[in-house]
């Protein structure tokens, strides 16, 4: 997994990472549901991702990305809450 992060130096590869985070935790192939992100705004300023994966059957699982702690918290069809990542790299949200 420390290898996986410390692989993340972009939106891109964050969005590809957070997609197959959580592709693999449903037990969904990638090819086969695509995921969104939307910006997250506070004042005005962007302050990170949205991430949502909508899958079969009407499952929706979701991830947030805060720019401010550089942290991605990653949920389940349920909503509830199922991994915390530190990202070691700091990205630049102005960029989404």
């Amino acid at each position: 997994m420390a290898e996986c992060l410390d692989a993340i130096r972009s939106l891109d590869d964050l969005r590809a990472f957070v997609h197959r985070t959580l592709c693999n935790h449903e037990n969904l192939l990638t090819d086969q549901f695509g995921i969104t992100a939307t910006r997250l705004k506070k004042d005005g300023q962007i302050c990170g991702l949205q991430f949502c994966l909508n899958g079969p059957r009407s499952i929706r699982l979701g991830a947030i990305w805060a720019a401010d702690h550089n942290t991605v918290y990653f949920y389940d069809a349920r909503g509830l809450r199922f991994l915390k990542l530190r990202l070691p790299q700091r990205l630049v949200a102005c960029v989404a």
